[in-house]
């Protein structure tokens, strides 16, 4: 089963919008039905074609207009994201901002101007050599927290993506980056510096560059999660 399979069917499980729980054994019925389940608006988990798609393009090409959740009527843009094709390392953050849904474009206003020089000055990578997304793509009304039926319904995406990419790493940024992924409600400053499993990738959170924009002393601490990133993956840690 792949990646996005097992991701359905853990959804089910939990009962998550768009996921009926698993019933177990049904009463015995006349003719019980046996086909699939028909696509419905907002259930992008029976959405057909979603697993066939073969590249960042044709999944982009799926997604199309979407308006498969309530985000769509407010948003600009849909942010898809950005990077190479082939990143050995991604980062995925909460959802898009106020500048990235102007731009289309993940992590372009303060926090993407820092989170660049994580990149670039730290980690002495090219921004384009890495990927950067979000959890959801369309940017919530003044920018509040993504509700669970438009994870549900933009999760897939990105569990997708990270398919088609086939990343070492994904560096989750922020608290709800990191509850979202890794389904827990433990606070950020327990689970950043330390590794965890994202559907067979390595997965590191840490705290989110706007974070950081507020609480500049943290910074070191990110320092120190990115230096893990740069072992694992084997590039240099050489002096900031």
């Amino acid at each position: 089963m792949s990646a996005l399979g097992a991701y359905v069917e853990h959804q089910r499980e939990l009962g998550v919008l768009g996921f009926p729980r698993n019933p177990g054994p049904a009463p015995e019925a006349p003719r019980a039905r046996t086909t699939s389940v028909e696509p419905t608006p907002g259930n992008l988990f029976v959405s057909p074609g979603l697993e066939a798609t073969r590249n960042l393009e044709e999944l982009r090409t799926h997604i199309g207009d979407c308006r498969r959740c309530k985000l769509a009527p407010h948003r600009t843009h849909l942010v898809f994201g950005v990077g190479s094709p082939r990143a050995r390392l991604v980062f995925v953050g909460e959802a898009p901002g106020r500048d990235e849904d102007l731009q289309g474009e993940p992590f372009v206003g303060r926090a993407g101007q820092l989170l660049t020089e994580i990149i670039t000055k730290g980690m002495k990578v090219r921004r384009e050599d890495v990927y950067i997304a979000n959890v959801i793509k369309c940017r919530p009304p003044d920018n509040r927290n993504p509700e669970p039926d438009e994870v549900a319904s933009c999760e897939p995406f990105l569990l997708r993506q990270l398919e088609l990419i086939g990343p070492e790493v994904v560096v989750a940024l922020g608290k709800f980056a990191v509850q979202t992924l890794l389904r827990v409600k433990t606070p950020i400053t327990q689970l950043r510096g330390r590794w965890y499993d994202y559907h067979g990738i390595k997965l590191m959170p840490t705290f989110h560059p706007a974070y950081l924009l507020r609480n500049p002393a943290d910074k070191r601490l990110v320092w120190q999660d990115i230096q893990k990133v740069m072992l694992e993956l084997g590039i240099g840690t050489g002096p900031r």
